[in-house]
């Protein structure tokens, strides 16, 4: 299992699952070296609080990052350190895709940037869903580091 827990309750009714880099973290600076120390990027525009609202309304929010190992341990306390809350941050082990990690917690909502500095929405998380999944799980796509500011989630 790809999961870190970083809160124990999950008494909410229905899942966000959240991509993290480029969706709700950007880097700081606007230069290559920055968007390798994934540790250093900061909240895009005002995702925590749009995040607390979310679960304040009742939905349990799970990140998604792109980060193995004891870099998405990082990723997890560096979301802890900056104030984002939610329940657990998912991330590939050897030989798992992001379509593993959605069917074992099955959101209700997945929300992604369109990947575009990484080639496009042909590599969203969403594009490796079954139709039969993609039928049960909203997809919201956000413009990469422009934030979820906007989201509406009903």
């Amino acid at each position: 299992m790809g999961f870190i827990i970083i809160d124990k309750i999950k008494n909410n009714n229905k899942k966000i699952m959240i991509f993290v880099e480029g969706t709700i973290l950007k880097p700081k600076y606007n230069n290559i070296l920055s968007r390798i120390s994934m540790t250093t990027y900061i909240p895009i525009n005002n995702a925590i609080e749009t995040l607390k609202k979310w679960q304040e309304e009742g939905y349990e929010v799970i990140y998604l990052t792109s980060l193995k190992g004891r870099r998405a341990m990082k990723m997890a306390q560096h979301l802890d350190e900056l104030g984002f809350t939610g329940s657990m941050v998912g991330y590939r082990q050897k030989n798992q895709d992001y379509a593993t990690l959605i069917k074992e917690e099955l959101p209700d909502i997945l929300i992604e940037d369109n990947c575009l500095s990484v080639g496009g929405e042909q590599n969203m998380c969403y594009n490796l869903l079954s139709d039969e999944l993609k039928k049960e799980i909203k997809h919201i796509v956000v413009e990469e580091f422009k934030g979820i500011d906007d989201v509406k989630l009903y």
